[in-house]
């Protein structure tokens, strides 16, 4: 992050902060991450509990003890069953995952609400965050502490689009998870444009928002240019939604493409895969790149690598179907049947570096430092609490166009 430079007002004593999350090494564990340091170069106690492993013996990759339960409590071994039982039933099986996930996502929330009651001392602390939906029945107990519930997404939403869900299901647990957003004291979106969503199909109120943007922390080393233009897809590589056919059929059109992340995909897709890397190898491209699937809440939704790649000042590569694009200035739309016209459009360098310059600029406007500082205001008690005439999320500098020479 970079250095804030304002003097700040309000109250400036230290507060003990819980930040509940699953560190999962990929987009799940950057923003807990990042409010981790925010809050700590801001002075204060912060604790992180990643549950990732909630159930198993120990939370190593690859060890033993990640595939054994790792408690003789009943609702840790119940736990543990569940997600056995999700494994076996709802990944493979389409019968399963389409008819029962309902059952094993529901259950595996009330499990975990259950244990952390009993294993966390919310009244230690001044403010409980949560950064997924599995344990953000946590924040329903009653507290003397601030709670948020830092959304990814709609949950019931995002299930039935991985087709997760009857349309049954769907209704039901639409409903469900709408009472339990307007039950939240505090609610963020990773996006401000989900909590328009949310507002417009679910009919939440609104009136608890307190937006936190995903944010970046701009590199001092941007990418150059160069021709042939590199272009680079640094992520997941798991997920219906990252749509690797797709990603597959762009690295067939244009050569000059490389593949990193994990797990390590399907070698028949083949994609050219480099394997894990730093995110610093990015500045030794040209292009980012972004593949997913095309359903409602991804048109309305955004990518956390977009904000991976912005921060190096490389142009975006993003589907031309996603809108507010204004939001993300620097991403060049495409489409399969246009993609290398995309890149051939930016193959000189004054207009590349128009683009890149649009790109880093943009990556500072969405520094961590800037998008988390409600979160300061809120500890200091210089934040309005949420209501009717304060629910909108917090605008967006913008400057109305994307950036994307076509």
């Amino acid at each position: 992050m970079t250095p804030t430079a304002s003097e700040r007002t309000g109250d400036t004593r230290s507060k003990r902060v819980l930040i509940v999350a699953q560190l999962d090494g990929y987009a799940n564990s950057v923003k807990p991450l990042a409010i981790e340091r925010f809050l700590r170069e801001q002075g204060h106690d912060v604790h992180l509990v990643d549950t990732c492993c909630l159930a198993r013996a120990s939370n190593t990759r690859s060890s033993l003890g990640r595939m054994l339960p790792g408690s003789p409590r009943p609702g840790k071994l119940a736990l543990y069953a569940n997600d056995v039982a999700s494994k076996v039933l709802t990944r493979r099986w389409g019968f399963g995952r389409r008819h029962l996930s309902y059952y094993v996502l529901l259950t595996d929330h009330h499990l975990r609400r259950r244990i952390l009651r009993a294993d966390l001392a919310l009244d230690d602390f001044d403010l409980v965050i949560c950064e997924t939906p599995y344990d953000a029945g946590l924040l329903t107990t009653a507290t003397s502490a601030e709670t948020l519930y830092d959304c990814p997404n709609p949950w019931a939403d995002e299930v039935l689009h991985e087709g997760r869900l009857t349309g049954r299901q769907h209704r039901k647990f639409r409903r469900w998870e709408k009472d339990f957003l307007d039950k939240m004291a505090y609610l963020s979106f990773s996006w401000e444009t989900y909590g328009r969503y949310a507002k417009a199909r679910y009919g939440i109120s609104g009136d608890n928002f307190l937006q936190l943007n995903w944010g970046c922390t701009p590199s001092a080393d941007r990418a150059r240019f160069a021709r042939p233009p590199r272009v680079v897809y640094l992520g997941s590589l798991s997920g219906q939604f990252i749509n690797l056919p797709l990603l597959a059929r762009l690295c067939r059109l244009y050569p000059h493409i490389d593949v990193y992340g994990g797990p390590p995909p399907d070698p028949s897709l083949g994609l050219p895969y480099r394997g894990y890397t730093a995110p610093e190898v990015l500045s030794e491209y040209q292009f980012g790149l972004i593949t997913c699937t095309r359903d409602p809440i991804r048109e309305e939704g955004f990518s956390a690598k977009h904000l991976h790649y912005l921060a190096y000042g490389l142009p975006v590569l993003v589907p031309a179907w996603r809108r507010h694009l204004d939001l993300l200035r620097g991403s060049v739309p495409y489409t399969e049947e246009d993609f290398t016209t995309a890149i051939d459009t930016l193959s000189h360098e004054e207009r590349w570096r128009a683009v890149a310059d649009e790109a880093y600029e943009q990556a500072r406007q969405l520094d961590w430092n800037r998008t988390l500082e409600p979160l300061r205001r809120l500890l200091d008690g210089s934040l309005r609490r949420p209501g009717p005439e304060t629910s909108s999320p917090v605008p967006h500098e913008s400057s109305g166009r994307t950036g994307g020479a076509r």
